[in-house]
C-alpha cells in the first residue's frame, strides 16, 4: 500500500522537498501539497516588492506548478487543524486529507488582535501578497494628495517597510508621503547599537518620524490609538509588530512551545508524534530557541528531505544542526541596506547589493525547478 505524505505549506523549509517529490513517488508514495496560494512569496524580498524594486514574479515560487510537474497533487486551501491520532488534517474548506506522514511549514503570522473593525487601508506585513495591494493603494492616494502613513512596530520589519514606503513615495507624479514609525520601546532594540544607529540615521535623513516609546494599543481604519489615549490620524496603516507561529498546532492540542509553535526534537519531528515533521517559523526547536529568520528554514531543507525519506525506507534519521552565526542584511529602500554579521557591520548601497545578489541567487536556484 502506498504511503501518503502530506506537505502542509510550500514555504522556505519545503523548497527542497518540493523539488524531490519525484524521489518519494519512486519509493511508492502519494504526495499531496496543501497551500493557501498557487505561489509562495519570499518574505525576504517583500519590502522590496512594496517599494517597487521587485516585480511579483521575481519573488515567488510556483508551488502548484512544481507539485504537479513532479507528479504530486496540489490542494489550494489552509490547514485549520490536525488530528494526529486519526492521522488527518482538516482544511478551511471543510475537507479532510488523511496522511501516513505529515511535514508542516505553515509559517508565521502578524497578530491582528489590536485591530478593531474593518481592515480597510490597514495592512499586516504578512501575507506578503498584501504588500502589492498596499503599493497600489499608496500610488492611488498619493497621486492626488499628500498622504500620511503609520507603521506600527519597532523591529527590522518596521524599519524596512518604512524605508521602502519612502522609496515608493518618490515615484514620479506622487505627492509627498509622510511616514511615522510607532516603536513601542525603541527602534530595533534587540540589535547591536551600531545597527540601531545606522537605521535611525538613514530613516531620519529621509524625514521619517520615529516615535520611540509610543506604544500603540489599538488600530482602526484611519486611526492609531496610543497607550496614553493619544489618537494619531493616518491614511494608511502597516502593522509590523513581530510574528507568531500558526495557531494550528495549539488549536489541535499538540505539544507546543510558549509561542504556539510545534515542538520538535533534533530530527525535526513532533516530540510526541514521530510521523509529523516541521520546519521554518511554525516550529519550536526543543534543543534551543531559534530566531524567526529564513536562514534556519533554508538549513532545515535537506534534513526534512532526508528524514522523510529515511522514515519510509526504515533508515537512520539525521539531526538538525542550526549552525553558527548567520548573516543579516536589512533593505531600507532606495537600494541601501545594513549588513551585520559579528564583527562585520556596515550600511549603504554595498549592503543592499550583497542582499540583492543573495536573494536573487536563492530565487533562481528554485525557480529553475519550474522550467520545462
Amino acid at each position: 500500500m502506498k504511503k501518503r505524505i502530506v506537505i502542509a505549506g510550500g514555504g522556505h523549509a519545503h523548497m527542497m522537498l518540493l523539488a524531490r517529490i519525484g524521489d518519494f513517488i519512486r519509493h511508492g508514495c502519494e504526495i499531496t501539497v496543501v497551500g493557501p496560494s498557487e505561489h509562495h512569496y519570499y518574505s525576504g524580498m517583500g519590502p522590496g516588492l512594496l517599494g517597487g524594486t521587485y516585480r511579483p514574479e521575481e519573488i515567488r515560487f510556483a508551488t502548484r506548478l512544481v507539485t504537479e510537474k513532479f507528479g504530486g497533487r496540489f490542494v489550494q486551501a489552509k490547514v485549520s487543524s490536525i488530528d494526529p491520532d486519526g492521522q488527518q488534517i482538516q482544511l478551511d474548506n471543510g475537507k479532510q486529507i488523511p496522511y501516513d506522514y505529515l511535514s508542516c511549514n505553515l509559517g508565521s503570522q502578524v497578530p491582528q488582535k489590536m485591530v478593531s473593525g474593518p481592515v480597510d487601508d490597514i495592512f499586516l506585513v504578512k501575507p506578503i501578497e498584501r504588500l502589492l495591494e498596499a503599493q497600489g493603494r499608496i500610488l492611488e492616494l498619493g497621486a492626488d494628495r499628500t498622504i500620511k502613513i503609520g507603521v506600527v512596530g519597532g523591529g527590522p520589519s518596521a524599519a524596512e517597510i518604512a524605508g521602502n514606503i519612502w522609496q515608493l513615495g518618490r515615484t514620479p507624479g506622487m505627492r509627498p508621503v509622510e511616514v511615522q514609525i510607532f516603536a513601542g520601546r525603541k527602534l530595533m532594540p534587540d540589535h547591536p547599537e551600531g545597527v540601531r544607529r545606522r537605521a535611525i540615521r538613514t530613516l531620519q535623513e529621509r524625514k521619517i518620524d520615529i516615535l520611540e516609546g509610543t506604544r500603540v494599543e489599538s488600530v482602526r481604519t484611519g486611526q492609531l490609538i496610543a497607550a496614553d489615549n493619544t489618537v494619531h490620524q493616518c491614511d494608511l496603516i502597516f502593522i509590523a509588530v513581530g510574528v507568531k507561529p500558526s495557531r494550528v498546532f495549539r488549536d489541535s492540542n499538540m505539544v507546543c512551545g510558549a509561542d504556539g509553535g510545534l515542538t520538535v526534537n533534533r530530527y525535526l519531528q513532533s516530540v510526541n508524534y514521530t510521523n509529523i515533521f516541521g520546519g521554518g517559523d511554525c516550529i519550536d526547536f526543543a534543543d534551543q530557541p531559534l530566531d524567526k529568520v529564513g536562514v534556519y528554514a533554508v538549513r532545515q531543507n535537506p534534513i526534512l528531505v532526508h528524514n522523510l525519506l529515511a522514515s519510509i525506507t526504515n533508515q537512520p534519521l539525521k539531526p538538525f544542526d542550526p549552525g553558527g552565526a548567520y548573516l543579516l542584511i536589512f533593505n531600507l529602500g532606495n537600494r541601501t541596506g545594513i549588513l551585520h554579521k559579528w564583527p562585520i557591520m556596515f550600511g549603504g548601497q554595498l549592503a543592499f547589493m550583497i542582499k540583492d545578489y543573495i536573494d536573487r541567487r536563492f530565487m533562481r536556484t528554485f525557480q529553475k525547478i519550474e522550467l520545462p
